[in-house]
């Protein structure tokens, strides 16, 4: 049971305020703060405060002990990898359209550009590794995203809204085939549209959202988001990409599961994000970074219709896990006024993200978590008890690795 000391990744599209204020840091902070990083992940792994006061890399310890602190079953399946990655994500911008590749496709794309001799590191590399990312965010404060194609009746409503002349042709397409096939050709027609033609269609667009908005009308939200998204990126197939996908609010304590194929963008918000310890993917727009169009339609998902929004399943009182197929991962809340026993056969991260908890183990260590700390729990700790500390209630995430 060790205390983490994590970064924070300064992107561009980050927040100046929520992670400040969640570590207790000066706020604003004199740079975008996107992510607060807590895992193995080499770019950037966590060090580990032991009670002799040294620091180590979670990585070399996991290196060094991976039965010990993965435990048997974990460490059968990922070696001595980590498999989850835990984030604070706090977006103040849109991040890119994106997808993320299934486990076969994640082999097939990095042993082909291994083969081809493509450097690691290039800008045109797709594949860093043959994992699959999988991920969940789960909102901390009001969520926005898109994701997930939406069901084709609605984007014809929506399209037919726009009343754009330019738009016409393309909003037929999909009345002629209104299922996934029909957006797959639509969506491939727009993210490869010549760029004298996106010239053209992008600003008729445009325009008819700002009436659609002047005139208070159903598509209110979906269309302030592509206002938006053209002021920031002019331009870009991408915004025209994204018409065709759901418009989400999440609410404090909601998530979304986004699996391989997902097409997606998170637009603003704070949330706790947990994903497959992986760095493949696949841009679609709203980026300046490399985008591979025939790679993106290879992994892309149409399956289409609403987004499922995750709750949780109470599984003890204060005690919701939010379940998912992903191996890697498993991310549970934890909103604590009295004593809970939490306990797995593989390792864990904690993180306080409202009041502080005191942690204790048979062993009779002890431990306060304030908030924005996190602490590691090695496969081989016992079991703890968790309660709120000094405060009537408290509110932790936890990270495990998935069940098969």
């Amino acid at each position: 049971m060790d205390l983490l000391h994590n970064t924070v990744r300064p992107y561009a599209w980050g927040s100046r305020t929520a992670i400040a204020e969640l570590l207790g840091k000066e706020v604003p902070a004199p740079h975008p703060e996107a992510e607060l990083w807590m895992g193995a992940h080499p770019g950037d792994p966590s060090r580990v405060l032991g009670a002799d006061g040294v620091e180590r890399s979670l990585l070399d310890l996991l290196n060094s002990d991976p039965d010990g602190q993965l435990g048997t079953r974990v460490a059968e399946r990922w070696g001595s990898r980590l498999p989850f990655l835990l984030k604070i994500l706090a977006a103040d911008e849109a991040l890119s359209l994106q997808a993320h590749p299934s486990a076969t496709q994640a082999a097939e794309g990095f042993a082909a550009e291994e083969a081809a001799g493509i450097p690691r590191d290039a800008s045109v590399r797709n594949y860093k590794d043959p994992a699959a990312k999988p991920e969940l965010i789960c909102a901390l404060t009001e969520f926005h995203a898109l994701a997930g194609f939406r069901a084709p009746e609605r984007t014809i409503a929506l399209l037919r809204s726009l009343d754009a002349p330019a738009l016409a042709p393309y909003t037929e397409m999909l009345v002629a085939q209104p299922d996934s096939s029909g957006l797959r050709a639509l969506f491939t027609m727009l993210i490869t549209l010549p760029q004298t033609s996106l010239s053209s269609l992008l600003p008729q667009v445009l325009d008819a959202c700002v009436l659609h908005v002047k005139e208070h009308g159903e598509f209110d939200l979906e269309c302030r988001t592509i206002l938006e998204l053209g002021e920031s990126y002019p331009g870009d197939a991408g915004v025209l990409a994204a018409l065709l996908l759901n418009r989400i609010v999440l609410q404090p304590g909601e998530a979304i599961f986004l699996s391989a194929g997902n097409l997606h963008a998170y637009l603003r918000g704070t949330g706790v994000e947990i994903l497959a310890n992986s760095d493949n993917i696949l841009r679609c727009g709203l980026t300046p970074k490399h985008v591979d169009v025939p790679e993106l339609l290879r992994v892309l998902d149409f399956t289409c219709g609403d987004m499922e929004v995750l709750t949780g399943e109470e599984v003890s009182p204060g005690v919701r896990v939010y379940r998912t197929p992903a191996p890697e991962f498993e991310l549970s809340r934890l909103d604590l006024t009295g004593e809970t026993r939490i306990n797995h056969d593989g390792p864990q991260i904690l993180i306080c993200t409202e009041g502080a908890a005191e942690l204790t183990n048979a062993r009779g260590d002890s431990m306060r978590l304030a908030r924005g700390q996190s602490v590691w729990l090695p496969a081989s700790d016992p079991a703890v008890i968790v309660r709120p500390d000094g405060v009537e209630s408290a509110q932790l995430f936890r990270a495990t690795a998935g069940n098969d």
